[in-house]
């Protein structure tokens, strides 16, 4: 029998009631989401007590952390957003990690239409709030969803220097009309994946995220000399680098990293439909049994967490968890992409994957929303997903096996993986750390 070492998190007197929570795998940074809509930022969760929190006041709507791509070590960003005036405009308020504390970022670069910065206040956005939003964020990019405006935006964000340090320039890449409702947002392995009704749809963020860049002189599209003379292209972008999703010039968009060769002039926002195909999208439906005399029912998918490589686990409204596989080229007109449900019984609310891209284990958490917490491990993946020669799926058996159980005396709110064998538990105002040794 494996024991489960479990300690009760100490937390000051000032933080109120917390209804869920946020962490950030890289500087161990925790966010506690309050039932008054205000925030509490910890900067390292190792230390029991916890060191003292940044209060991030009221409201807030959503908020997520965010990572800018710097060498050695990422910048860690919080985001939180929230309506102003009346809802008619989104408030976007950036904290930076720095010296062991979140500090509030005073400036932010805006140079585009409907993006405004007000020193006392943020960022303010020319987007109806509406009745919900939802931000996700990413490596150098975060994505915003609004209900009511029926919208889903791509941000991209950078560091840059104003002579007395840095400064955020936050920039517009792309406005994704929404046709169907959106449930859940994913951005993680270079794809956007939006969770709608019986199935997702999977975007390529290289042909969402469009810079313009200087002709180049004398290099290939991999960057050696060509011999050619001048080259131009147009790619997704970040930083002074460009990449297209037919590979062009140099590699900024989603990695951070840049090309001496290649300088980005003009970023040029991308407007497509949700359902067009535009922005190498594709749809993927669940895969599920039809049995004779039922009734068909619609099945939202409520949650996506990443599971590596270019794998995702998808949580649907009926408790069902299915495996989506994406393979080269990711998507576009000869997209791979193969979904398949998981063989288990237990009907899941809440699902949690730690991102832990190297690894070759693929295991994430789930809980039945009410005393138990399950580690889940996958087993026979890539046999599962394997075509033949004739492009026949070969129907073979995804292994799933519960490697350890967590009771908990507390109904469960919200739970987070700190890594392959912790996680934090949200239970009725009180929050449990458990460690597998």
């Amino acid at each position: 029998m494996v024991l489960v070492q479990s300690s009760k998190l100490s937390l000051p007197p000032s933080v109120s009631a917390t209804k869920s929570l946020l962490f950030e795998p890289n500087s161990l940074s925790l966010a506690l989401m309050h039932t008054d809509s205000s925030l509490s930022l910890f900067p390292s969760l190792p230390s029991l007590p916890p060191k003292p929190p940044t209060l991030v006041p009221s409201p807030s709507s959503s908020s997520s952390f965010l990572l800018i791509h710097r060498d050695p070590i990422p910048k860690v960003l919080f985001l939180v957003a929230g309506p102003y005036k009346g809802g008619s405009q989104i408030l976007l308020r950036f904290h930076v990690l720095q010296n062991d504390s979140f500090f509030y970022k005073p400036q932010v670069v805006c140079n585009q239409k409907g993006l405004a910065f007000d020193s006392k206040l943020g960022v303010l956005l020319d987007i109806n709030h509406g009745v919900s939003i939802k931000i996700v964020g990413s490596i150098n990019f975060f994505v915003l969803h609004s209900v009511s405006s029926k919208k889903v935006w791509v941000f991209a964000v950078k560091l840059i220097a104003d002579g007395d340090g840095e400064m955020l320039k936050l920039m517009r890449c792309a406005v994704i009309e929404c046709s169907v409702p959106v449930w859940s947002i994913s951005v993680s392995s270079g794809v956007l994946i939006l969770g709608e009704d019986n199935g997702v749809r999977v975007f390529n963020l290289r042909q969402l995220v469009k810079w313009k860049v200087k002709k180049v002189k004398g290099f290939d599209s991999n960057g050696k000399l060509d011999g050619k003379g001048l080259k131009s292209s147009i790619g997704a972008g970040e930083d002074n680098g460009v990449s297209s999703s037919s590979g062009n010039a140099c590699n900024g968009a989603l990695d951070g990293k840049t090309d001496k060769h290649c300088v980005s002039v003009k970023q040029r926002s991308v407007r497509c439909s949700q359902d067009s195909g535009e922005g190498g999208a594709c749809f993927v439906a669940f895969k599920r049994e039809v049995t004779e005399g039922m009734k068909p029912t619609t099945l939202k998918a409520v949650s996506i967490q990443a599971l590596p490589p270019k794998k995702f686990v998808i949580l649907d409204s009926t408790g069902d968890l299915h495996i989506l596989c994406l393979s080269a080229p990711v998507v576009g007109p000869n997209v791979m992409a193969r979904m398949r449900r998981l063989p288990h019984s237990m009907k899941v609310q809440k699902l949690a994957a730690f991102p832990d891209f190297s690894s070759k284990m693929q295991t994430f958490w789930v809980s039945d929303g009410l005393h138990s917490v399950h580690m889940i491990t996958l087993s026979n993946m890539d046999a599962a997903f394997k075509t033949n020669e004739g492009d026949v799926t070969q129907e073979k058996l995804i292994r799933i096996t519960v490697i350890q159980a967590i009771l908990s005396a507390e109904k469960i709110q919200d739970l987070i993986p700190l890594g392959a064998n912790g996680i934090l538990i949200l239970g009725q105002g009180n929050i449990y750390s458990c460690t597998i040794p």
